[in-house]
């Protein structure tokens, strides 16, 4: 997306699967694993947590453990390796992540890839999952990790994209967006999803030319992804090849998250970035065009 006229940003090819089963997680319990559950919007008491959670997790609440404690950014690479440190994650420790709600881990798999550590993993499923096949939840709280030593890494600059660049590309039919929210947000009759607050923006509507891919379609009913041939399908039928880059945004980008772990680690596309700034910044801009 660097350059409108040669829109490849991946040439290493696809990232190999992220995604662990809980057959997996308990078969590889004895390695460097930090399991950590990811406290989304109306967790900040950690109330899912403490009523049940799968053994061995630890709870980050996703504000605080990833973004910049000033700015709606992500910690520098130093203060990242602090965080890492802190919580007893080395440089070669698997990090695997699940969420309530479940886009929140997906956003936290994303934020470490996209910080750069080598390692991360989603839990498919999450807590709904485990339970659906009959595994218990704790509600006891592991002890502090030790410290250990965490040296900074470049970010995967591949992985995001920035509003100045969305702009540029707009009306480029090589490019594909696709907005994850929900059918509401969609339609612009809502700056907030249904449930919620209906506030984030000044403005609804959407990103023009944006295709709608719901990021709750992506899940069965235990929450797990869809097999990757009806993901393949649901992408098609939007247009969506393996060839066109692709950038994805939602409201504040946890949503958006879940549609490129779909279209990158189940399906292979090289070439997906994350507006991160998403609708919540998209919606409050002067003078860009939005679409009903």
């Amino acid at each position: 997306m660097s350059d409108p006229t040669n829109t490849s940003v991946a040439e290493s090819g696809p990232e190999p699967t992220a995604l662990v089963t809980p057959e997996w997680l308990e078969a590889n319990r004895h390695r460097d694993i930090r399991l950590i559950e990811i406290a989304g919007m109306g967790q900040d008491d950690f109330a899912a947590y403490k009523a049940g959670h799968v053994p061995g997790a630890r709870a980050w609440k996703w504000k605080e453990a990833l973004w910049d404690a000033r700015m709606r950014e992500f910690p520098s690479p130093e203060e990242f390796a602090r965080r890492m440190g802190a919580a007893g994650i080395g440089n070669d420790t698997i990090v695997v992540f699940y969420g309530e709600g479940i886009q929140f881990g997906i956003y936290a798999w994303w934020t470490l890839r996209y910080c750069g550590h080598a390692d991360v993993r989603l839990l498919d499923g999450g807590r709904k999952r485990w339970v659906a096949e009959g595994r218990a939840l704790t509600t006891d709280v592991p002890d502090a990790p030790a410290p250990r030593a965490y040296h900074p890494t470049p970010r995967r600059e591949e992985m995001r994209i920035l509003r100045d660049r969305v702009v540029a590309l707009l009306g480029n039919p090589e490019i594909a967006i696709v907005d994850a929210r929900s059918p509401e947000e969609y339609r612009g009759e809502r700056v907030g999803g249904p449930g919620g607050p209906d506030v984030g923006a000044v403005r609804p509507g959407r990103i023009p030319g944006a295709r709608h891919l719901f990021y709750m379609d992506l899940f069965d009913e235990t929450q797990s992804f869809k097999p990757k041939a009806e993901l393949a399908v649901m992408a098609a039928e939007r247009g969506l090849t393996p060839e066109m880059p692709t950038i994805a945004y939602c409201r504040m980008s946890h949503r958006a998250t879940v549609a490129y772990f779909a279209m990158t680690q189940i399906l292979g596309y090289p070439d997906v970035r994350v507006y991160d700034g998403s609708w919540t910044e998209w919606g409050n801009l002067v003078g860009v065009p939005i679409e009903r």
